[in-house]
């Protein structure tokens, strides 16, 4: 195996040689609290009237950021904050001049965006690169996540155990906290800690309404530079920083054919295992679990594939790989935990420390799974045989204008593995400019008759297994993985912005190699290189409906390893935020093309495609006129290549979502899609996704949860060019849930699912699938 190279490190020496010392991004000079250390702990009932809120340190949030620039607060809000060796404490008295408007629900944790909210931002490090976010509902329902300000992100995945409760008074409503420390990560040396530090309220009544401590200028690209800082917490107690949690899960679960008289296949399972978290310091943790339960208990959400052809994409939901998740990101998705699907085990280790974060995870899967890559196409591969997976993480970050790392990942079963190596750089000379770069490098060995997996349905290649090469129905899949020996290949990207208060420009240019493969990633494009560049204007209206207009475009080409076109695209779009917490836009494109492969034992591009011209228009809106009332409209129209007879179509993309809470405790979520494609003979496809989700919360902590996802598609078998699908397809999934959540890893679930299909043979919808599942853990926290 070839040396891996880094070529960003000479530039990389160059900006640590022009970069300061290690500096703070969190400032006195926007804001200063000092954190009183006290012996009393605070009762979390809501009830401000204890004592100890006397002794807190107190301050107010004064100033308006968002949709005004740093206008003085229209509403009250003081707060407290104290600490106990092991705790810190926060409490919110939240004025209203109209306390009957407060938005205040009964929902499921991390989902009570568009009520009125609280909330604490640390930067335990002081170093613009994480922060935990901290927010409560006037009821006390919690809501925590990270933000990421390496690549902009804000990731409600993590979960904190922590204590919140919340009242609704004839004034307002208030709020108390409690945050053990043993959930954050810090630097532990003796003596005051000055952590980035902001309260903030969200109070969304005509525009959702961002109050702070302190200011925050639109002239600074970097939001976690501007954080102002909180002093204190010179003595910490975390005990032992020991967490364990058992589970018990049951499952029933059969399946059938959709043959009527098809015989259940059933099976039961009962499993035990264990999760352990320990933090070692409060800078590093480790995590580990045994015989883990990796199921989910909520649905993904649907979404339709119809006229694609590459693989659809998936969030994470389990929580061991969610802890510190953001501890592994760079610019580019190498390592994507959906990918391991069923693991017997895993251990992962992160620290942090003022310069320098590391993070390692390991785990087996019980078989392999995988992206196949492609520049016009993707899929899932699966080898049945025990996969180990490994991935590691180091960034250095010497202040908040420069940081640089490396990833690591690999992946090996029997006759097959996956190695990336990676370096990545941001830079910010100044607060308006950012560089970007990363590169990475992959040896990869598919065994020898992976390719036949992806044969197609010639019946000459039935089953697979009996393939040969001459007998495939040769599609990208196939001569992708139909290779010898050793997959060696690179790929870069590089990226440049510049934002400021009223304008942006930006810049980007990613090379995928051919044979560069992350498969313990989501990169689903290889063999391409593509350039973007884009700007847009932003506008700030004052005593106006809207309050933040912005019109921007881009242009972008994409091409092959060899410069043959793949796609090259013109866009432009007006859009508008406004009253009723509105959101409108549209826009238009028009873009080049190439449709399939007109001989698909080539992967060229250039005389083996056609190229099209396709032309389309968008528009967009939604907003929350109401407490209890949102919801959104969206479409699409104009030209579309027809992907599986190469040829030039009209098609018309339409969804619509709404959301009703009915009562503090009940909410309906309803989303439909509609996708219909026509060619000049017809219709070739209709396709519609319903998508409903009925959530009953009892009080904060159990629910009763419905959700039911039905698909219908619809083909004229007439209009196919190159082979003759079914004329119908429909799928119905539901499930209902009953859970008891004291916290996100104290948790009781039971609950039903099953599945029907129906298609050409089986019009009718047919039940071909029924689970009966229950889940016990409880965290112990030692």
């Amino acid at each position: 195996m070839k040396p891996f190279r880094f070529p960003l490190a000479p530039a990389a020496a160059l900006l640590f040689a022009l970069t300061p010392e290690l500096s703070l991004a969190g400032s006195a000079s926007q804001f200063d609290i000092r954190i009183p250390s006290l012996a009393t702990e605070a009762q979390i009932n809501g009830d401000l009237s204890d004592p100890v809120w006397q002794q807190a340190s107190s301050t107010f949030l004064t100033f308006e950021t968002r949709p005004a620039e740093n206008a003085p607060a229209t509403v009250q809000t003081q707060a407290w904050v104290y600490a106990t060796d092991s705790t810190l404490y926060v409490a919110f008295k939240a004025d209203d001049p109209n306390p009957g408007d407060v938005r205040a629900h009964l929902r499921p944790r991390d989902d009570i965006w568009g009520d009125d909210m609280v909330g604490i931002k640390l930067d335990t490090f002081n170093n613009a690169r994480l922060a935990y976010q901290f927010f409560i509902n006037p009821l006390g329902v919690q809501l925590d996540s990270i933000e990421n300000e390496l690549n902009k992100t804000e990731s409600a995945a993590w979960d904190g155990i922590w204590q919140s409760a919340g009242q609704i008074t004839d004034t307002g409503y208030q709020v108390e906290v409690a945050i053990p420390l043993s959930q954050l990560s810090f630097d532990d040396s003796p003596g005051d800690k000055t952590w980035g530090f902001e309260l903030i309220r969200f109070h969304p009544r005509d525009a959702e309404r961002r109050l702070s401590t302190h200011a925050i200028s639109r002239q600074n690209s970097c939001q976690l530079c501007q954080l102002g800082v909180a002093s204190g917490l010179a003595t910490v107690n975390l005990g032992n920083g020991l967490q364990v949690t058992p589970s018990l899960v049951a499952k029933g679960h059969r399946v059938r054919g959709q043959a009527p008289g098809s015989e259940w296949q059933d099976e039961q399972d009962v499993d035990a295992g264990v999760d352990l978290r320990w933090a070692l310091s409060p800078s590093s943790l480790l995590n580990a679990t045994l015989n883990p339960d990796f199921s989910q208990v909520e649905a993904d959400a649907g979404q339709l594939d119809v006229n694609s052809s590459f693989a659809l994409f998936f969030d994470e939901k389990r929580s061991f790989f969610l802890d510190n998740k953001e501890y592994f990101d760079s610019q580019v998705s190498l390592l994507h935990t959906r990918n391991l699907v069923d693991p017997d085990y895993g251990v992962k280790f992160t620290h942090k420390s003022e310069a320098h974060t590391f993070a390692f995870l390991g785990a087996n899967d019980s078989a392999s799974h995988f992206l196949v890559p492609g520049n016009l196409g993707s899929s899932v591969a699966t080898i049945d045989s025990e996969s180990h997976n490994l991935a590691g993480r180091y960034l250095y970050t010497s202040s908040e204008r420069l940081a640089v790392g490396a990833v690591i990942t690999g992946k090996r079963s029997n006759d097959y593995h996956n190695l990336v190596v990676s370096a990545d750089i941001k830079y910010q000379p100044t607060a308006q400019d950012t560089f970007i770069g990363q590169f990475a490098s992959s040896d990869t060995q598919y065994p020898v008759d992976l390719y036949r997996d992806f044969c197609g349905s010639d019946d000459d290649c039935l089953p697979a297994d009996s393939c040969n090469l001459n007998d495939c129905q040769l599609n990208e899949q196939v001569l992708r993985t139909h290779k010898e020996g050793a997959l060696r290949g690179e790929m870069y990207r590089l990226g440049y912005k510049h934002a400021t208060r009223d304008y942006y420009l930006k810049a980007d240019y990613e090379s995928v190699g051919e044979d560069f493969r992350a498969d313990l990633g989501f990169i689903e494009k290889v063999d391409q290189r593509k350039a973007v560049l884009g700007g847009g204007y932003i506008w700030y209206p004052t005593d106006s409906w809207f309050n933040e207009v912005e019109l921007g475009g881009d242009w972008d080409i994409t091409q092959n390893q060899n410069g043959e076109k793949i796609e090259q695209e013109l866009e432009g779009w007006l859009s508008a935020e406004g009253g009723w917490q509105s959101w409108v836009g549209g826009g238009w494109l028009t873009r080049e093309k190439v449709g399939r492969r007109l001989d698909a034992s080539s992967l060229a591009i250039d005389g083996n495609t056609t190229l099209f011209d396709e032309t389309r228009f968008w528009a967009e809106a939604s907003a929350h006129p109401l407490s209890w009332v949102g919801g959104g409209l969206a479409a699409s129209w104009g030209d579309e290549v027809d992907l599986q007879n190469n040829r030039l179509g009209t098609s018309l993309r339409a969804s619509g979502e709404l959301e009703l809470k009915l009562t503090d405790g009940l909410m309906i979520e309803a989303s439909h899609a509609y996708y219909a494609l026509d060619v000049d003979e017809g219709r070739l496809i209709t396709a519609n996704l319903t998508d409903v989700r009925i959530n009953w919360q009892l009080n904060v902590e159990s629910f009763i949860r419905f959700s039911g996802i039905y698909t219908h598609i619809r083909r004229d078998p007439g209009l196919y060019l190159y082979h003759t699908p079914d004329n119908l397809s429909k799928d119905l999934g539901t499930e209902l849930l009953y859970g008891y959540k004291l916290n996100p890893l104290s948790v009781f679930y039971l609950g039903y699912a099953d599945g029907m299909q129906a298609d050409d043979h089986w019009p009718g919808l047919t039940r071909t699938e029924q689970s009966l599942f229950m889940k016990m853990s409880y965290a112990f926290i030692l």
